[in-house]
């Protein structure tokens, strides 16, 4: 019951945070790309970071909920996915060397949150 109530209370802080992201995002990229080069425009460009910072206090605030078993799974897993994910990001920064094109910093953070997630799910079905 613990569990349940846990996650579900995850879901809701993660989803709003995400949601929070999104549509700084979009209002950060209308409204602060057109502006001119400045301290305001930065500053509206930056206002997505705010879903960010909640998106991490949520994941926090999860991590202290938890019992042990599962804040051991969900850290080993993320370190074998920031394992994979250094494996890549090595491996194509030498290809970037050989003329591969650059590849932005956001590539790097949706291949540790989809290597992480794989390892969860794969984790979880090879103990059943």
């Amino acid at each position: 019951m613990h569990e349940k109530r846990v996650g579900k209370a995850y879901l809701r802080e993660m989803t709003g945070s995400l949601l929070l992201y999104m549509v700084l995002l979009v209002a950060a990229i209308r409204w602060g790309r057109p502006l001119e080069d400045g301290l305001l425009r930065t500053l509206v460009l930056l206002t997505p970071m705010i879903g960010f910072a909640l998106a991490l206090w949520a994941i926090a605030r999860h991590f202290a909920r938890v019992d042990e078993y599962i804040r051991r799974f969900l850290l080993e897993s993320l370190a074998l996915g920031a394992g994979i994910t250094a494996g890549l990001s090595f491996t194509y920064g030498f290809l970037e060397t050989a003329g591969y094109p650059r590849l932005s910093m956001f590539t790097v953070w949706c291949v540790l949150c989809g290597s992480t997630g794989i390892i969860c799910v794969l984790r979880r079905w090879l103990e059943r």
